[in-house]
C-alpha cells in the first residue's frame, strides 16, 4: 500500500500547548467557565457530539472560544472488518469543520461487526492482512478529514496467535505507510505489560516515540483473571497510579514537552481533584531532566 496522497493543510485557530489538559465534562463546564483555569487544552470525545445541537454544543462552543481542543474519536471501528461508516465519517467531518480542533485521533480497535455495535474498545491480531486493512482505513479517514491524524495504543488483556509481529513494529508500520502519528497512553502500556507480563520500560524504549503527537494517562482498577493472577481493567475512573506516573516520568524526561492529556471517564470527581493531576502532570514536565537529553521530535502536522 502506497502512502495517502498529500493531505490538505487544515487551518486551526489554536495548537495544543506542550501542557496538560483534561477530558471535558459537562459537570465541570459552569466551573471552567467562571474560574477560566489555566489548562493547556480539552479532550473530547466525538461521538458525544453527533447531535446538530442543544446543551452539549452550547457548552463545547464556550470552551472553544477560550481553550484547544483535542477530538478523540471512539467509534469509527478503524481495526474492524467491515468498511468505514459513511455516515459516520461524515458525522465527523461536520464536528471537525465546526469546532476546528487542533488534534483528531482514534483507537487501534475494533468496536461493530455488521449491524451489531460494541460497548467497548476491542483490540486486533497483527499480523499484515490487519495492517493493510488499517492502513486502508486510516487512509480513508485522513482523506476524509484533509489532515493526519493519531492513533492510540491499545490496552490488551491477552495475546493473539494469530500476531506474527510485535505491537510495536505494527504502530511503526502503520506510521510509515499512512503517515499518520501516534497518541501514547502511558496507562494503556502499563496495564496491557502487566497483564502480559512484559515490561513496561522495554516498551517505551522500543516505541516510535518522534511520531508522538499527544500522550494520556488515566487510572486504571484491579481484578484477577481464572488463575487468580493479577489483571488491571483500564477503567479510567479513579486518579493515575504511582507506577504509570513514574512511566510518564521516564518517558517525559526522554522526549520533551508533550501536551498530555488526564483522562477521568468514570465516577466524575469534583473539578478540583482532576486539576491537581493536571498540574502533577505540569510539574513533571517542567522539572529538571539532567540524566536525558530530550529525543529529537517532528511537530505534528495538521
Amino acid at each position: 500500500m502506497a502512502m495517502s496522497v498529500a493531505l490538505k493543510q487544515f487551518e486551526k485557530r489554536d495548537p495544543v500547548p506542550a501542557k496538560a489538559g483534561a477530558g471535558l465534562k459537562a459537570e465541570h463546564v459552569d466551573e471552567i467557565l467562571r474560574s477560566r483555569p489555566q489548562v493547556g487544552f480539552f479532550e473530547v470525545h466525538a461521538e458525544n457530539y453527533m447531535g446538530d445541537g442543544g446543551l452539549p454544543h452550547r457548552q463545547l462552543s464556550s470552551i472553544r472560544d477560550t481553550y484547544a481542543i483535542s477530538m478523540h474519536g471512539v467509534g469509527l471501528s478503524i481495526g474492524g472488518e467491515d468498511p468505514l461508516n459513511k455516515d459516520h465519517l461524515a458525522r465527523l467531518k461536520r464536528l471537525q469543520d465546526r469546532y476546528e480542533p487542533a488534534l483528531f485521533s482514534e483507537h487501534l480497535a475494533w468496536s461493530s461487526h455488521g449491524e451489531n455495535y460494541y460497548n467497548d474498545l476491542l483490540p486486533v491480531p497483527y499480523n499484515s492482512a490487519v495492517l493493510e486493512r488499517v492502513c486502508d482505513h486510516i487512509d480513508e479517514l485522513q482523506e476524509v478529514l484533509g489532515r493526519s491524524i493519531l492513533l492510540e495504543n491499545p490496552s490488551t488483556y491477552v495475546a493473539f496467535e494469530q500476531s506474527t509481529m510485535s505491537e510495536i513494529d505494527f504502530l511503526s508500520a502503520i506510521v510509515q505507510r499512512t503517515g499518520c502519528w501516534l497518541l501514547l497512553d502511558v496507562n494503556n502500556v502499563y496495564v496491557s505489560a502487566t497483564n502480559q507480563q512484559t515490561d513496561p520500560d522495554d516498551y517505551l524504549d522500543a516505541f516510535p516515540i518522534a511520531h508522538v503527537g499527544e500522550i494520556h494517562l488515566a487510572g486504571h482498577a484491579q481484578d484477577q483473571d481464572e488463575a487468580g493472577r493479577l489483571l488491571l481493567i483500564d477503567s479510567h475512573d479513579r486518579a493515575v497510579d504511582d507506577a504509570v506516573w513514574g512511566l510518564y516520568e521516564r518517558l517525559i524526561a526522554r522526549t520533551g514537552l508533550i501536551p498530555t492529556l488526564v483522562e477521568w471517564d468514570g465516577d466524575i470527581p469534583a473539578w478540583p481533584v482532576l486539576k491537581d493531576e493536571m498540574d502533577k502532570a505540569n510539574a513533571l514536565m517542567v522539572r529538571p531532566r539532567a540524566r536525558h537529553q530530550p529525543q529529537e521530535r517532528v511537530a505534528v502536522p495538521a
